[in-house]
């Protein structure tokens, strides 16, 4: 006996506290660039820290985080504005700073 899939209509979920409901909607703009950023950030972070590498990271670094603060203004968050913006700053100098 094969088990069954649960289905459950649209006031179940509504009404339940144990299904899981996404809090932010799926596959609309700020979705897709949120997970390019992650993904961005993610990658250099494994260039962090090895020798050679290091202005892969910043340009890494860089696209995720212009993508976070993309995200940020799309979704009015100043938190996330202000760290976004000031990390960009801060890894605009480094690149700088690298390449005088």
């Amino acid at each position: 006996m094969t088990p069954k899939k649960n289905s459950f209509n649209a006031e179940e979920i509504k009404k339940s506290n144990r299904i899981f409901k996404s809090a932010t909607p799926k596959y609309t703009t700020d979705w897709y660039i949120k997970w390019v950023a992650s993904i961005f950030v993610l990658s250099a972070m494994s260039f962090r820290g090895v020798s050679g590498y290091e202005t892969y990271d910043l340009y890494l670094s860089m696209i995720g985080i212009s993508l976070w603060l993309w995200v940020s203004v799309i979704w009015n968050d100043r938190a996330l504005i202000m760290l976004n913006g000031a990390g960009l700053l801060l890894l605009i100098r480094n690149l700088v700073e690298s390449i005088l």
